[in-house]
């Protein structure tokens, strides 16, 4: 177990005012979906970082542009911590297509949803719905992840 957090960067990305969203869990196996994105690795920028990511995950080339927030969460049963900064994004390249493979298997699926059917979704941050349809920049100070 590692004593600093992990670092990952994120991407809200809005389209005919839906979100992207991804299942970030190998296999499927949590109904919990979040932003595209992921760690971040040494020597490149979090929006360099970001844009792999994000291709990685969806097939999809993005403009990253500034950060809109950034969140915190822990799992007190692994002491897993990570810090996340999102960054708005827009698609500059690509489509959304069901044949695409995260060369990670991570990400199981990916779709663009309303704020009203995020309400009938478990995602993370809390605060996702607030920031990506709001202005400026958010704090989501630490939350407790649970699977």
């Amino acid at each position: 177990m590692s004593l600093s957090p992990r670092l990952a960067a994120r991407a809200v990305i809005l389209m005919d005012n839906r979100l992207l969203l991804v299942n970030a869990w190998p296999g499927g196996v949590s109904d919990l979906w979040c932003a595209p994105g992921g760690g971040v690795e040494r020597g490149a920028s979090l929006p360099d970082n970001l844009a792999r990511e994000v291709h990685e995950e969806t097939g999809l080339t993005v403009a990253v542009g500034p950060p809109c927030l950034v969140n915190e969460y822990h799992d007190p049963a692994s002491g897993f911590h990570q810090v996340e900064v999102f960054f708005r994004a827009r698609i500059t390249a690509g489509v959304l297509d069901p044949l695409w493979r995260d060369p990670e298997g991570v990400v199981s699926e990916r779709r663009f949803v309303t704020r009203e059917e995020m309400a009938g979704l478990r995602f993370k941050p809390d605060s996702l719905p607030h920031v990506a349809w709001g202005r400026g920049l958010g704090y989501d100070p630490l939350e407790l992840l649970a699977r």
